[in-house]
């Protein structure tokens, strides 16, 4: 018996960071968008846990954690301890979301194995719970399980649906090489030392995915992670005034990047902001529409 679980990248249309606590992490006041870029994540009964996974040809398979320590492994076993039963199972993942990317692609799979694991062990734990062990693997996990549009705070896992009817078009353009999260965190900590404690309010954001207007949300989106990661890699940059150039109404970095993303004014100019960055010589330019469901069961 199997059971395969979908869940899809992320994108942060408001990224507002505070001043580091004294744990040392960041408050944060974020806008998440579930995005039509998935990871597709089987998990077939078997007497020992294992892992396999296929990427796609965008994805650098060494970039892929593996061993005891990988995210999908982790949610397995936390599931099972929560549950006072023994983790089994045979993962098979198959990887489009960036890694590295600023996508939430670990998350993802993470959030997968969680709903996997939930309906083949027939444990049925409640909503709440799978949350608070979702947090307990990261701060995007939690977003992951429930998709759509959220606002997120505290570390982005306090998560409350928001509602969104609008249809948003984006191209994704993923990078050879991933940036680090916490490599740009530190640079924004030296970047900004003066950095407020509360991070800059989502309402701009918020009121722009009520408006459906895509170039009033264009002007809202916003994200503080975004300098400190062009200043590390000054090509994001250059691919974001590209894209811009090409017909996108804007271009930012995806969360703590390299991913840029563009948000078009529809599905047309979605393909066109796509063909004209690939003839750049841009090899993987994906596009999207949001907001799509979080982990949810295919088969």
């Amino acid at each position: 018996m199997s059971i395969t679980v979908r869940a899809a990248a992320k994108i942060n249309l408001h990224l507002g960071v505070g001043r580091a606590r004294d744990d040392g992490f960041h408050p944060l006041d974020t806008v998440y968008q579930a995005i039509g870029i998935h990871d597709d994540l089987t998990l077939t009964q078997a007497d020992r846990l294992s892992l396999t996974t296929r990427v796609a040809d965008h994805i650098d398979p060494a970039a892929v954690p593996d061993g005891a320590d990988n995210i999908v492994l982790r949610a397995a076993r936390a599931l099972a301890a929560h549950h006072g039963v023994t983790a089994s199972g045979a993962f098979e993942v198959r990887k489009d979301i960036p890694v590295a990317g600023g996508m939430a692609g670990g998350s993802a799979d993470a959030a997968a194995a969680l709903v996997a694991c939930d309906r083949l062990w027939d444990l049925h734990t409640s909503d709440d719970d799978l949350l608070a062990l979702a947090a307990g693997l990261g701060s995007d996990v939690p977003f992951s399980l429930v998709g759509g549009t959220a606002r997120g705070l505290g570390r982005g896992e306090l998560v409350t649906p928001v509602d969104d009817g609008g249809a948003w078009w984006w191209v994704a353009v993923p990078s050879t090489a991933g940036l680090s999260t916490p490599d740009v965190y530190r640079h924004f900590d030296a970047l900004r030392p003066d950095a407020p404690e509360v991070p800059a309010s989502a309402e701009p954001v918020l009121a722009a995915l009520a408006s459906r207007e895509p170039v009033r949300l264009a002007r809202a989106l916003h994200n503080d992670l975004q300098e400190p990661a062009v200043d590390l890699r000054p090509e994001l940059g250059d691919l974001i005034d590209l894209g811009e150039a090409e017909g996108a109404l804007r271009g930012m970095v995806s969360g703590s990047g390299p991913t840029v993303v563009f948000l078009c004014d529809s599905a047309e100019g979605a393909r066109e902001t796509a063909g004209a960055l690939a003839g750049a010589g841009h090899g993987v330019v994906l596009t999207a529409t949001g907001p799509v469901a979080g982990a949810h069961v295919l088969a």
